[in-house]
């Protein structure tokens, strides 16, 4: 059973201005920074293998700032990226709202299988991520490592490893550099609907 320790990214402008980020690039903002160093503080002491994170520059800075600390190389996976949000990307709740006449309640009865016009339902990010902790654990059988990604990306491998309905996956999402650990087996953990 490998221990993977969930860390969403540290914040950046667009989760101050609540806009959809999805795959957009988007960096870490100063507070971000701070909540990165703020988190290698902690885990300074804990040993870990490995670090993964997603391509996407918010997640490799705070894994950057990780490595600096734990003296760790960075594994970047794109499979660890956000949920695309497709046409809603650096918009507001209010202007997708506005712009594509969204209905918010459809997407919460069901929100594995919903997604913006061109983005991806959870169920999709579910089976990414859960096929790249497969992998890490494939790696690191009975080690300890840590994933560096994204909120909606992060509490879809929490569900999982939970065994949680991935219809309650929003309420996992972690704060900003904030970590989650569970323990992951690739032939315990299944996709939760």
């Amino acid at each position: 059973m490998t221990e993977i320790w969930l860390i969403r990214h540290g914040q950046t402008d667009w989760n101050l201005a609540g806009r959809f980020q999805g795959h957009t690039d988007i960096p870490l903002n100063s507070r971000g920074l701070i909540q990165a160093r703020e988190l290698a503080g902690k885990l300074s002491g804990i040993q870990f293998e490995a670090i993964y994170s997603s391509d996407l520059s918010r997640a490799s800075q705070t894994a950057a700032i990780l490595s600096q600390q734990l003296n760790l190389p960075i594994l970047a996976d794109p499979r660890l990226r956000e949920i695309s949000q497709g046409e809603w990307e650096g918009m507001s709740l209010t202007e997708v709202r506005e712009k594509f006449k969204f209905d918010p309640t459809q997407a919460n009865e069901s929100p594995e299988t919903s997604r913006a016009p061109g983005g991806e339902s959870v169920n999709e990010v579910a089976a990414r991520m859960k096929a790249a902790a497969d992998a890490i654990a494939a790696a690191y059988p009975d080690g300890k490592v840590l994933l560096v990604s994204h909120g909606l990306a992060v509490a879809t491998l929490y569900c999982m490893a939970n065994s949680l309905s991935l219809k309650d996956v929003h309420g996992y999402i972690p704060e900003n550099a904030t970590p989650l650990v569970i323990n992951w087996s690739p032939a315990a953990n299944g996709i939760g609907v």
